[in-house]
């Protein structure tokens, strides 16, 4: 599976049951968390997902409603006897904030905790699954975007044929590379037989807090699904850009500018009670768009 949970969608103040940004993407066998706002232990525990599944978590920028909720959730994973190493990406200052923290209260960490400096664009991790790459986003302050690309071999076996030929399971994954196989006594079985050309693979691209921002455009282009910031709606586009925000139409723009399969919109202002508008107004822009409801998956 290769989806993403939403367990924060509002900006800076928690308001009409919405928390501060934090979601998880699923891939593979493993969770990835993307930002860490305050009450995110609190939603991992409503939505029922497993904290010790998380080794990867990325940090976009250092305001709060990122990344309160990180502190809390490194002393519990270790009072839940964590033992595999952590890691946590983020901006350059971020370990030096967390540390003294843990320090003052001298919390026993049974586990490796790692941070990695975040410091220019490229990849950030890179596994035979998939990969991160980090890029650029214009915010009040330093911030970073990210894309989630899985892996596939080019092509995957056919279930339909496979069991007419006695090839060996440890052989399967060259047959995905596209190998004939030979056997013992010669006999040459076509790649062509037993497989089929996969399907290519998807990417997730998250926005991050952003000024609309058409230079980002590179590192998005042709996802799959894309998650952007729509602070405002458009009647406020002067305030949005005023305090490095992004409006609903915006959302829209950059969606059809990459050429995005689907958009989840998200980081809405507490001013906001109802979410329908943003919906309805990027929508105008993009079709294929949804609202980050926290609690809901949405498949890549």
């Amino acid at each position: 599976m290769f989806g993403v949970t939403i367990l924060g969608n509002n900006s800076a103040l928690p308001a009409y049951d919405r928390h501060p940004t934090s979601q998880v993407v699923t891939i593979s066998d493993q969770v990835l968390m993307i930002d860490c706002g305050e009450g995110t232990q609190m939603q991992l525990s409503k939505y029922k997902i497993r904290r010790s599944r998380i080794n990867h978590i990325f940090i976009s920028h250092l305001h709060g409603d990122h990344y309160f909720g990180l502190p809390g959730l490194i002393t519990s994973l270790g009072l839940l006897g964590r033992e595999a190493r952590l890691n946590i990406y983020g901006p350059p200052l971020l370990e030096g904030m967390i540390r003294p923290l843990l320090n003052a209260a001298e919390a026993y960490l049974p586990y490796q905790l790692v941070f990695i400096p975040i410091t220019e664009e490229g990849m950030l991790l890179d596994t035979d699954k998939f990969s991160v790459k980090c890029f650029r986003v214009i915010h009040r302050i330093e911030c970073w975007g990210f894309a989630i690309t899985e892996k596939r071999k080019p092509r995957k076996i056919n279930k339909q044929t496979i069991t007419n030929y006695k090839i060996p399971t440890a052989f399967f994954d060259r047959l995905k590379d596209g190998e004939d196989y030979t056997s013992e006594n010669g006999n040459v079985i076509s790649n062509g037989l037993v497989t089929v050309a996969n399907t290519p693979a998807k990417t997730y691209a998250y926005c991050a807090d952003t000024l609309y921002n058409e230079g980002m455009l590179p590192n998005i282009q042709n996802a799959d699904l894309i998650y952007h910031e729509t602070t405002y709606l458009k009647n406020l586009e002067v305030k949005a850009a005023e305090r490095f925000h992004s409006t609903s139409v915006q959302a829209g723009k950059i969606a059809t500018l990459a050429n995005a399969g689907k958009l989840l919109i998200g980081h809405f202002s507490s001013k906001y009670e109802t979410l329908d508008e943003f919906l309805a107004e990027t929508k105008e822009v993009f079709p294929n768009t949804q609202l980050a409801i926290e609690g809901v998956t949405y498949l890549v």
